[in-house]
C-alpha cells in the first residue's frame, strides 16, 4: 500500500488522481483506491482535509496523486439576486449547514427538509450530481478556493 502523508504545491503533472467525495476529503486517516487502481494509506494531521486540485506526496517521494472532488448528490439553487442567495444563505448557515457559495449559485448536501425551506424563500432547488466544496469555516484555517468549475 502507498502512504500518503504530505501536501505540496508543485508544477509537476499528477501521475495519478484519487477522486473522493466531501466527507472522505476531510478525513486525515483513510485507507483509499487510486484512480489507476492501486490502493493507498492517507496519514495526515487531524484537520487536514483537501480540495478538488489539492496535491499529494507518497512517503517515498515517488508517487504525486491529485485529490478530484467526486460528484454526489447535492442541492444547488441558481439565481441572479444576490439579496435572496444571501437570505437562504443566512439560514442555512444558522442551521451550521456546509454551503459552497459562487457567484448566483449555492449548493449543499441533499436534504429535501432544507430544500423546502429553500423553496418557501421563493427560490428554486435543484437535485443533482455535483462536487460538493463548502466554505472552509472561519476559525479552519486557510480559505476556500475555486477552480473555475463549469456548472
Amino acid at each position: 500500500m502507498i502512504k500518503f502523508e504530505e501536501k505540496i504545491s508543485t508544477t509537476k503533472s499528477a501521475d495519478t488522481t484519487v477522486t473522493l467525495p466531501r466527507d472522505q476529503r476531510e478525513k486525515s486517516r483513510l485507507k483509499v483506491t487510486l484512480d489507476d487502481g492501486r490502493e493507498a494509506g492517507l496519514f495526515f494531521e487531524k484537520g487536514v482535509s483537501f480540495q478538488d486540485g489539492d496535491l499529494i506526496i507518497s512517503d517515498d517521494n515517488k508517487v504525486l496523486v491529485e485529490i478530484k472532488a467526486a460528484d454526489e448528490t447535492v442541492s444547488s439553487v441558481y439565481c441572479d439576486d444576490p439579496l435572496q442567495l444571501a437570505r437562504a444563505c443566512y439560514h442555512l448557515g444558522n442551521r451550521h449547514i456546509p454551503l459552497q457559495i459562487d457567484e448566483g449559485m449555492l449548493r449543499y448536501q441533499h436534504d429535501h427538509v432544507l430544500d423546502d425551506m429553500v423553496r418557501g424563500f421563493g427560490l428554486d432547488v435543484k437535485a443533482e450530481q455535483a462536487p460538493f466544496e463548502p466554505e472552509s469555516g472561519a476559525y479552519s484555517g486557510g480559505g476556500h478556493h475555486h477552480h473555475g468549475h463549469s456548472h
